[in-house]
């Protein structure tokens, strides 16, 4: 155990995360995602919620403040899944600021989760729970 270090940030995942570069992707995906064969690097959270992890990880993870929407997730048809008002809820209480998150279609997601740096399955089981976040970088 780390002080000041969300317990669910293992030192596999730190180790990824901190390896990653400005404009690189990182994935958060639901129970039903196809993760592993999309995933470069797969770290696997079974018994966690996408919103835990994505909470986790906005907590040293900076997203990219030179692109309007360094958030994306799955389009869902029809309406809008209240997650997405919590992943937006997460973004801005991270960030300090309001985080756009852009809608894709689902196929231009797998594509972005199959480029991505890394993906993160976790055991959520809200549909359309799948967000990707684009690392930004740290100011002096």
């Amino acid at each position: 155990m780390l002080k000041t270090i969300n317990p669910l940030l293992t030192g596999e995942l730190l180790a990824i995360l901190s390896d990653m570069g400005h404009g690189d992707e990182l994935v958060i995906t639901d129970a039903n995602f196809p993760a592993a064969s999309a995933a470069q690097r797969l770290i696997r959270l079974p018994q966690i919620s996408a919103t835990d992890a994505l909470e986790a990880v906005l907590s040293v993870f900076p997203l990219d403040d030179f692109v309007d929407q360094p958030t994306a997730a799955m389009d869902a048809p029809g309406e809008r899944p209240a997650i997405y008002a919590d992943f937006e809820g997460l973004s801005k209480a991270a960030e300090g600021r309001e985080i756009g998150l852009e809608l894709i279609d689902r196929f231009a997601f797998y594509d972005r989760t199959k480029a991505a740096y890394a993906v993160i399955a976790t055991g959520e089981r809200r549909l359309y729970a799948n967000i990707i976040l684009k690392k930004g970088v740290l100011r002096s």
